[in-house]
């Protein structure tokens, strides 16, 4: 005999899915009686931090994250989550527990009033099966909607009662036990390739240009393209940005090819691509702006050809030709189709570096290192293949100079732009992936919105180190005041927290920093659990746009 939550399970199993991120509530308890000892329950403390552990797992590991929240208000607490996941592609499997069916029409306490509502539009899919037998069935469309390109996550609710059901013997021809087993080992393959007629086009266009560029996003990361966008890149002779606000490493940024950042404002992005005639956007939408500068979207005289999985992405962009497929299987087909061609690009500057002495260089009383020397102190004691994550608004452009990634899979960063992302993100990346260094750098106004995760790291003894730049205000906001010419707000001072005190209250070790060599120091230590570091930090004062 086999019921309904032994069908899940097995269905878990089928998509190699090892760990299951959730916080129980009541209606939940059915899914999780005696739950496998061949899985692993990670538990947080909130379902936000939850989503968010599940999402870094998720994409440093390359495997569909699975988790399970408490129905209502629980999916109500991880929405912000679920928005960046979706934003972030992030294949994802939510399910919540709902109110027994006896009691559902009742609303009684718990029901999850019109479940699949309330996490649209952020997922791909929401559903909740009209009978118990249903569930395994439901939860497979899950898991290969979710994979799917573009990949995200879906939802599932699951009636607490639903669980328990039987769904008798797997032998029985025509059972529900039987048609169970049948979706469980079904497969679904999904790989839609850009037709070989529009790639051997584009792929003259590139070769005809006389001076096309190559704009990637994190896709490129993703679908495992890092080595065939080298190759396009050099055999073609193409200048490389990055696009703006992505996620991933598409490209080495050592690489002499690499120009750098575009910036995510319409005006200043063509500005920056100015001079050249065909712009070959891979991986990316075209584009993700913030804050609005109005321009045009392209320099005079350019083209742009655009390269996605997502037919969605494709049909917003503002400008440029559309190609629909596969972004990996696309560079390495162009890889192999253009000429080689001898084309020379602009080097991009080394890291700005710091005078010894002068603004940032001290550590007196008000006054904090400057984050070029953190930036420049970390990047050169962390090994290469350390997985940095990022969630220190203010000191992002700073990050990106000081920090040259060169390995893919080494950066994962929020593009939905909701805060909450990074702390859990990198304590699931590293439970994911405990033979990598995993590093967050947070700011003091970030760390709040998903704290507890601080204790998952603790309890897990996730090895995981965590930065966090204390400057004692939202100051991402006051760089944005200033952009937008405000004056006056309130609410952009943080004074008063001790950041120490709460990690060593989880259980996470806590140091203050207060040099570059402590830090070299700390960084360099060995380590079998979480740590914080807290770094006073002087003002940032590079702008938002530069």
């Amino acid at each position: 005999m086999t019921t309904v939550r032994e069908a899940v399970w097995d269905l878990v199993r089928r998509h190699n899915v090892t760990s299951v991120f959730g916080n129980p509530g009541s209606t939940e308890l059915s899914m999780l009686d005696r739950f496998p000892p061949d899985l692993r329950y990670v538990l947080g403390l909130q379902e936000a931090v939850v989503v968010g552990m599940a999402d870094g797992h998720a994409q440093a590991t390359g495997t569909i994250a699975m988790v399970n929240v408490h129905t209502s208000a629980g999916l109500g607490n991880a929405m912000g989550a679920i928005v960046n996941a979706a934003a972030n592609r992030t294949p994802m499997v939510v399910t919540a527990g709902q109110q027994v069916r006896a009691m559902m029409t009742l609303e009684a306490l718990l029901t999850n009033v019109d479940a699949t509502v309330l996490p649209r539009p952020a997922v791909k899919w929401a559903y909740e099966p009209p009978r118990a037998q249903d569930v395994p069935h439901a939860l497979a469309r899950a898991f290969h909607l979710a994979a799917s390109p573009p990949c995200g996550p879906v939802f599932v609710s699951l009636p607490m009662d639903d669980l328990e059901m039987d769904l008798g013997d797997a032998t029985g021809s025509g059972s529900a036990a039987e048609a169970a087993a049948a979706v469980i080992d079904r497969r679904v393959a999904a790989r839609a390739t850009v037709p070989a007629d529009e790639l051997a086009a584009l792929a003259r266009r590139i070769d005809a240009a006389a001076s096309p560029v190559l704009v990637l996003g994190g896709e490129v990361d993703r679908s495992g393209a890092f080595a065939a966008a080298i190759e396009l890149a050099d055999k073609a002779g193409l200048p490389v940005w990055a696009a703006p606000l992505e996620s991933g490493t598409c490209f080495p940024q050592t690489h002499p090819r690499f120009q750098g950042f575009l910036q995510p404002a319409i005006g200043l992005l063509a500005q920056q691509l100015s001079g050249h005639d065909l712009i070959v956007v891979a991986g990316a939408p075209v584009f993700r702006y913030y804050p609005y500068i109005p321009g045009p979207y392209l320099p005079p005289g350019a083209a742009l050809a655009h390269i996605t999985s997502d037919p969605d992405e494709a049909s917003r962009a503002p400008v440029g030709d559309a190609l629909v497929g596969d972004v990996g299987h696309a560079l390495t087909t162009l890889a192999d189709l253009v000429k080689e061609a001898e084309r020379t690009v602009p080097q991009r500057p080394g890291p700005h570096v710091l005078a010894e002495t002068g603004s940032g260089a001290g550590t007196g009383a008000g006054q904090g290192m400057a984050p070029e020397r953190v930036f420049a102190t970390m990047a050169r004691v962390l090994p290469e293949h350390t997985l940095w994550v990022n969630e220190s608004p203010s000191n992002t452009l700073i990050f990106q100079d000081q920090v040259r990634l060169t390995a893919p899979g080494s950066f994962l960063f929020c593009q939905g732009g909701g805060l909450g992302f990074g702390l859990p993100a990198a304590v699931g990346a590293q439970l994911g992936r405990p033979d990598r260094r995993v590093v967050a750098v947070m700011g003091d106004g970030s760390m709040q919105y998903a704290i507890p995760a601080l204790w998952t790291a603790a309890a897990y003894d996730v090895p995981v180190t965590v930065v966090v730049l204390t400057n004692h205000e939202y100051a991402i906001l006051k760089l944005f005041g200033r952009l937008e010419n405000v004056s006056g707000i309130p609410g952009l001072d943080i004074d008063g927290i001790d950041i120490r005190a709460i990690a060593t209250g989880y259980g996470v070790p806590a140091h203050l920093v207060s040099s570059p060599a402590e830090l070299a120091d700390l960084l360099g230590a060995e380590t079998t659990g979480p740590r914080l570091l807290e770094i006073p930090i002087s003002a940032t004062t590079k702008d938002l746009i530069s």
